[in-house]
């Protein structure tokens, strides 16, 4: 067990719960870790849910209810582990709750979430193939498990490129000082457990800059400012995506059209902490080469192509208390406009972390707004998410 260990630690420090690229988390004072008498094996698993209740009223003006939600919105099991070695190491996460498998865009139950084998050359350099996160934009890539809000903006709903099946390659600058963090891939595509691939590929970069140093424990990809740095800490990230011949009306997600296009989407976004205070800004667009629509029929589907923009900023109070406040808009392409409303969420937040984010209580009261060309809806959101994880 003492070589195990031993060889674990030269894998991943003792850090808190944090997915920065969805690589393998092997570390045993978190889940449930096991390791073959030979050290050659070992697994680690982890599970977590979060169980929401949530209404949205007739209009901001009007508050009978017009909708009601009450279900187990995720419901996770993750296995990581390494084998042969440390170096090469496997990261599986499964899902088991309708809006997780994607049932509305793909009509039919996507299980396998994450499935990912990696092998890492030194402390600054390793690869990976397989289903994962694309290094799209921050509040995507960072876990569902680390937010301070019961859901992700609706700009990064929206634009995101979410996963895909590919290789992955992450470098690491100036480690010690100010990091620079290079992230690529070359995937097929066509998104999570697509059936079949064609001869178009996603070609996917991102660069991330922390001018001031690392923040405690990965903070620049957990939401909220828990450990409080002592220090004025600033993440910098942007990349950019081009999908070629994409057949989804999102890039990797969406309903499928007849006739491909080639999709750039682009993103920027920055993170600010200090002293319990959390400040976030990003910015994400979608484009197509020629239009967006996928033939003249005024029925058509289209790739929705716009920008979209979303800020947060949060204080952490006390014994763990956060409030919280994001604003988000979506602002179509004029071409779509007349089949996609601009958008926009104003969200005020309140949370109790017990353990961190592992567990915590959620509370959330919203106003929406979308904007047609003939009318204009408005309405209020409130919503209670507790998430219990390990």
């Amino acid at each position: 067990m003492l070589t195990a260990i031993a060889c674990l630690t030269l894998i991943i420090p003792a850090i808190a719960q944090v997915e920065t690229d969805e690589k393998a988390y092997i570390h045993f004072d978190k889940g449930l870790g096991f390791t073959a008498p030979d050290s050659i094996f070992g697994i680690n698993i982890r599970f977590r849910m979060q169980n929401r209740i949530q209404m949205t009223t007739e209009s901001d003006e009007d508050f009978s209810i017009d909708k009601a939600e009450a279900l187990v919105k995720r419901l996770r099991l993750r296995f990581d582990g390494y084998l042969g070695g440390p170096n090469f190491t496997y990261y599986l996460q499964l899902a088991f709750t309708r809006s997780d498998q994607d049932w509305e865009g793909s009509h039919e139950p996507n299980l396998i979430r994450d499935a990912m084998i990696y092998y890492r050359f030194n402390s600054n350099f390793y690869i990976g193939m397989g289903q994962g996160k694309l290094p799209g934009n921050r509040q995507r890539i960072t876990s569902s498990g680390q937010q301070q809000f019961l859901d992700r903006s609706i700009s990064s709903n929206d634009f995101n490129i979410d996963r895909d099946f590919g290789v992955f390659a992450y470098y690491t600058l100036f480690n010690k000082t100010m990091p620079v963090n290079l992230k690529a891939a070359i995937s097929s595509g066509e998104g999570r457990n697509s059936p079949s691939s064609d001869n178009g590929f996603a070609y996917t970069g991102r660069l991330e800059w922390l001018p001031l140093g690392s923040f405690a424990c990965d903070g620049d990809f957990s939401e909220g400012d828990l450990y409080r740095e002592k220090t004025l800490k600033i993440g910098i990230g942007g990349g950019m995506s081009l999908n070629q011949r994409a057949v989804k009306t999102l890039g990797q997600r969406g309903s499928y059209m007849v006739n491909p296009h080639d999709i750039t989407s682009v993103f920027a976004d920055i993170v600010m902490k200090y002293n319990g205070c959390a400040l976030y800004a990003e910015f994400m667009s979608r484009s197509t080469k020629g239009t967006a629509f996928d033939s003249d029929d005024s029925e058509a589907l289209y790739v929705l192509t716009g920008h979209g923009v979303n800020g947060q900023i949060s204080y952490l109070i006390g014994r763990y208390w956060e409030i919280a406040a994001r604003y988000s808009k979506i602002i179509p392409d004029k071409e779509i406009k007349s089949r996609e409303p601009e958008s926009s969420m104003a969200t005020i937040g309140i949370n109790k972390y017990l353990n961190n984010h592992k567990v915590k209580l959620q509370l959330n009261l919203s106003h929406c707004e979308e904007i047609y060309q003939a009318a204009t809806k408005r309405e209020f959101q409130i919503g209670f998410q507790v998430e219990v994880g390990i």
